[in-house]
């Protein structure tokens, strides 16, 4: 008969960062402490603080032992694991993660560009000092992304995940189709809501995604993390005309983030998506980020949850924590470091799938079997065409899909049209993800 009587002896935490995580982290370990401490069999506490200021919080620290140095938390303090939420992919969070390891404490981060850069090496860093790197909140805020693959779905060869990974890019695309309105308008909305940062690059051009379609490729592959052979494109050419008419077509437009295994290769990739009004993960809008795994028992799971904020996010940390408190131990990536794969990545070019492609063109004879010859003789097949409207003397949109066919094809084509002398735009080209 198992026993559900709470150790005496507190689990000691140390919490790196006190921004909005930080903060978060601090309010469900406080407010939750008896229920944590039924689930994990013994009090979790924080006995260690550090940020470079008191000042602004809300919540009180007077009970925790402050540090001005992290670093010197990491490895000086009593705590029996550090949480990082300082932030960036070098510079203090990762001296304060490298130097809480080797000094034998369990970590836990939100770190996604830590991970992403550096989650080998910090993992053997790890290993070698038999302590724990936990990482959930670094993918898709309070989604359980990393435990439903690396536990739940254990027994699974996993083919494929994808996901919207970023709220941010997410909120704008959504209201850019329920608002009819432009990217550059939404976003100054976004900043203004607190959606998008002050320099909104790091999201809306898709190296947040990427980071974290990076760490969910090595988890659910067993493969080395290959952040730099991402392929990487955000959303700032995404018009609301685009919108409309993948509407039209039966299409919803998303920034996913896809990885997938092709005959020993691994394929990763960033980009606006056309995904089908039908699809699970059409309907995930605002600021909701979702996954889809594909595995050979479970088939397909869909997971759906807030990818970012205070509590959201703060709840994965707190999970990572009481895993660990537990006594529950498990391989950063799944497996062992010194077995995770190398394995070369597929190139955009060897790519296969349909095409939408919008072309401006002028409403001249002829100018459309101009382009019906560029695809033809690229081996481009065209599914179906739209054109709206038609003023002489000045250009109209096309639109078109097209049937399977390989990146390589598909951009060869693109660059015979945009040669065209009626073309008076750069062709505006967004991939289509049925499966």
């Amino acid at each position: 008969m198992t026993s559900n009587k709470v150790s005496s002896e507190p689990f000691k935490v140390a919490i790196a960062g006190l921004g909005t995580v930080g903060g978060g982290t601090v309010k469900v370990l406080r407010d939750h402490a008896d229920v944590i401490a039924k689930r994990c069999g013994r009090p979790v506490v924080i006995s260690a603080v550090s940020a470079l200021t008191k000042e602004g919080l809300d919540f009180d620290v007077s009970g925790y032992q402050w540090y001005g140095d992290a670093v010197d938390m990491a490895k000086n303090s009593d705590a029996d694991l550090l949480v990082e939420l300082i932030g960036g992919s070098g510079g203090v969070a990762k001296t304060v993660v490298e130097t809480a390891l080797s000094a034998g404490r369990h970590v836990v981060t939100a770190n996604k560009a830590l991970i992403a850069h550096h989650g080998a090496a910090l993992d053997k860093l790890a290993e070698e000092n038999s302590v724990s790197l936990n990482y959930e909140a670094a993918v898709a805020g309070g989604i359980p992304v990393i435990k439903s693959i690396r536990e739940g779905l254990a027994g699974n060869n996993i083919t494929k995940v994808q996901g919207i990974l970023n709220g941010t890019c997410n909120y704008i695309l959504t209201t850019m189709r329920e608002e009819g309105r432009d990217f550059d308008a939404v976003l100054k909305d976004a900043q203004a809501l607190g959606y998008a940062e002050a320099d909104p690059a790091f999201d809306i051009e898709g190296v947040d995604t990427a980071h974290k379609l990076a760490i969910l490729a090595s988890v659910a592959f067993g493969v080395e993390i290959n952040f730099k052979d991402v392929h990487v494109e955000g959303i700032t050419h995404v018009s609301a005309v685009d919108i409309q008419f993948a509407e039209e077509l039966g299409y919803r437009i998303k920034l996913l983030g896809v990885a997938s295994r092709h005959n020993g290769t691994v394929e990763q990739r960033v980009h606006p998506t056309m995904v089908p009004l039908s699809a699970p993960i059409a309907q995930v809008e605002g600021v909701f980020n979702s996954v889809v795994i594909d595995g050979d028992a479970v088939d397909t799971l869909v997971l759906v949850g807030r990818g970012a904020g205070e509590l959201p996010t703060a709840s994965a940390v707190v999970g990572d924590i009481c895993d660990i408190a537990r006594g529950l131990s498990v391989p950063t990536f799944s497996i062992p470091v010194a077995d995770l794969e190398t394995v070369p990545t597929r190139s955009m070019s060897e790519h296969v799938g349909e095409y939408y492609v919008r072309l401006t063109l002028m409403d001249v004879p002829g100018v459309i079997a101009d382009v019906a010859a560029a695809l033809r003789d690229h081996g481009v097949s065209m599914e179906q065409m739209i054109q709206r409207g038609r003023e002489a003397g000045k250009p109209v949109p096309v639109v078109m899909t097209t049937h399977e066919t390989s990146e390589a094809n598909m951009v060869a084509a693109l660059d015979a049209i945009a040669a065209l002398e009626h073309v008076t735009e750069p062709p505006r080209m967004i991939r289509i993800e049925n499966a």
